[in-house]
């Protein structure tokens, strides 16, 4: 079994050290936290260790590191973690600031890192990706991505988030990227404060539409609100030369009721932690075949792809202009 150390034990943390601890071929050494009651909580229930991020570094057992901490702290631990020569398993995004995330990438260019684009591994996306593939619906032309959330984060988060586009829509951005085969070279985003003015007055929006365009003329829509009204809305359409494929959202239980007042299917699943479960284990799988030598799947160039786009979006909607990459 291979050791590797844990940084963050809050929400996405605990995800990801019990899927480090289920692994057959992993072992949760270590699991590092500034709140001390957070790590020892989450330690004893994986059985791993409580340590100081310094000492899981400097412990030639520990191969690996994931990185789950706040995301102003990805970048920092991502060189330290690379200069101590471990595979490193980041959280999205790996920073707040493409310029700063740029001028590190030198550090981080033979760095077994793989960036947590959850997407990628989603069972049902991977179908879809596929179908692409495989030609089934000719050759891709254009793309929806539909990415709502049931409700809005506390404004505590959002203070720290790095606003929507870098918290919430990255994942679009690589999905888009990831679709299409190709990166866009034009982004025009439109945003607003719909749902909860309190986000504005922290000087964030809740809704967006964006669009996207490849050199090849393939266009992407991508749609984010911080609450559907009707659960976690998480679809995908493709639409090519040949048909459309589509990859619908998750309900709860695939069982339906049918009356007089109609069909009732049951709820989507509740938020991200349910809805993509299968994909957080699988890509935690993925990080244990990084650690013996396979190529990540979404690493260094895909995060900084992804931070672009972020950038590109939120500069469109400020000036109202479409954006050249």
């Amino acid at each position: 079994m291979v050791c590797v150390a844990l940084f963050g034990a809050g929400r996405i943390g605990a995800i990801h050290g019990r899927n480090a601890a289920a692994h057959p071929e992993l072992r949760l050494k270590y699991v590092a936290d500034p709140e001390a009651q957070a790590a020892a909580r989450l330690a004893a229930e994986v059985g791993a260790e409580v340590a100081a991020a310094d000492d899981a570094l400097a412990d030639p057992e520990v191969a690996g590191v994931i990185i789950a901490s706040s995301t102003d702290a990805h970048l920092d631990q991502c060189l330290w973690a690379a200069a101590a020569g471990k595979a490193i398993f980041c959280e999205k995004p790996i920073d707040l600031d493409l310029a700063r995330a740029t001028a590190a990438a030198p550090a981080l260019a033979e760095a077994r890192l793989l960036v947590d684009f959850n997407r990628r591994f989603d069972p049902h996306f991977q179908a879809l990706k596929n179908r692409l593939d495989t030609g089934v619906v000719g050759d891709l032309e254009t793309l929806n991505i539909t990415s709502h959330d049931p409700a809005p984060p506390p404004l505590s988060y959002i203070s720290v988030s790095g606003g929507l586009f870098r918290d919430m829509s990255i994942h679009d951005f690589d999905t888009a990227r990831w679709l299409l085969g190709e990166a866009p070279v034009e982004v025009f985003a439109t945003a607003s404060c719909l749902i909860d003015p309190d986000i504005g007055e922290a000087g964030d929006v809740d809704t967006a539409k964006i669009l996207l365009r490849t050199p090849s003329g393939k266009i992407c829509l991508i749609s984010n609100s911080r609450r559907s009204g009707y659960g976690y809305d998480q679809r995908i359409e493709a639409f090519g030369s040949a048909g459309a494929a589509r990859a619908g959202n998750v309900t709860r239980s695939a069982v339906s009721t049918w009356t007089e007042a109609g069909a009732v299917t049951d709820g989507f699943e509740n938020f991200f932690l349910e809805r993509y479960a299968d994909a957080y284990r699988l890509a935690m799988n993925h990080f244990a075949q990084v650690l013996k030598g396979a190529a990540p799947k979404a690493g260094l160039i895909e995060a900084l792809a992804a931070l672009a786009l972020a950038e590109a979006a939120e500069q469109s909607a400020r000036t109202g202009a479409p954006v050249r990459l």
